[in-house]
């Protein structure tokens, strides 16, 4: 019988046991969201919380906070920055100063 290609023998693809040894949040993939998990994604998303710090919080993985915010419409962009293209130029700057 001939050997898979896909299953080479330094290769991580297919073998079996976690992951990682110690992950920073617990296996909750799948889950059901209960509403004080959402309502905990609102206030981190509102005090501007980046998301790795919100999956450990939540305990969730980082995609499955992405999908659940862009879902109940959730924006996760920081507030507080502005954006990237107000830089002045050179000749802006000039203008101003006369």
């Amino acid at each position: 019988m001939a050997r898979t290609a896909w299953k080479r023998p330094g290769s991580p693809i297919g073998k079996k046991g976690p992951r990682k040894a110690n992950p920073a949040y617990k296996r909750r993939s799948r889950q059901p969201w209960s509403t004080a998990d959402v309502r905990m994604l609102r206030q981190l998303a509102k005090g501007n919380t980046p998301t790795g710090v919100m999956s450990i919080k939540l305990q969730r993985p980082i995609a499955a906070i992405r999908s659940k915010a862009h879902r109940e419409g959730i924006s996760l962009k920081p507030i507080n920055r502005s954006p990237y293209n107000r830089r002045t130029t050179k000749t802006r700057a000039a203008k101003r100063r006369r």
